[in-house]
């Protein structure tokens, strides 16, 4: 079946955390598989996408990132509009990072989707020897909170792939479980999901013939 456009579903995820936990790094190794060791504080915000199969189902994520410092704050509501993922970092070298946690994710909740899919992030893995976060104590707010969690590393790619398609695959299950139509939409929310386009088989004809 052809069909016009190459996904069915548009999933918009946000990076949300501190500055310098590495959100970027963690968006550029999922969307083009690159790590920038020279890479600067974001200004504003950017995005970048990339399309993956789930089943059957073409999902192209729009992955958000912005910077975490308090200047760029007055975006925040349009950053969040429309979003149904969230992926709040924390660096597991800076416990101050991990502290802040707790208000992101007032902030995220106070201007995005209640129903959306939000996984705590502890980012810079690979740097064990300087953890001040143990693994336990975030996995075990993750779970008070009703959030996804895992650790990673954008510098040698450990579980950034595993931690995207996570959050993609529940989002999807949320979607799936709304019995949303299948077919070309251009965006999901989670609170109303409404198909842009219905397909043909699944209007019902109006009348019945006797």
């Amino acid at each position: 079946m052809s069909t016009d456009l190459s996904y069915n579903f548009v999933f918009k995820v946000v990076l949300i955390g501190e500055s310098g936990v590495g959100k970027s790094n963690l968006l550029s190794r999922f969307t083009k598989n690159e790590f920038n060791h020279d890479s600067r504080t974001t200004i504003g915000v950017e995005f970048s996408t990339r399309s993956i199969q789930l089943d059957t189902v073409t999902i192209k994520a729009q992955i958000w990132d912005t910077a975490g410092l308090e200047r760029y704050r007055a975006i925040t509501s349009a950053y969040y509009r429309g979003a149904v993922g969230a992926l709040l970092v924390y660096d597991i070298t800076r416990h101050l990072t991990y502290e802040n946690v707790e208000r992101w994710l007032k902030e995220l909740y106070d201007h995005a989707d209640p129903h959306m899919v939000v996984m705590l992030v502890g980012n810079k893995s690979d740097l064990t020897a300087q953890r001040t976060v143990p693994t336990q104590e975030a996995q075990s707010y993750a779970e008070s909170k009703d959030l996804l969690f895992m650790e990673t590393s954008a510098l040698d790619s450990t579980n950034v792939e595993s931690a995207f398609l996570q959050v993609l695959t529940a989002i999807h299950k949320k979607v799936a479980s709304r019995e949303v139509t299948r077919g070309s939409i251009s965006a999901v929310t989670l609170t109303q999901s409404i198909p842009i386009s219905e397909p043909e088989a699944t209007r019902k004809p109006c009348c019945k013939s006797q």
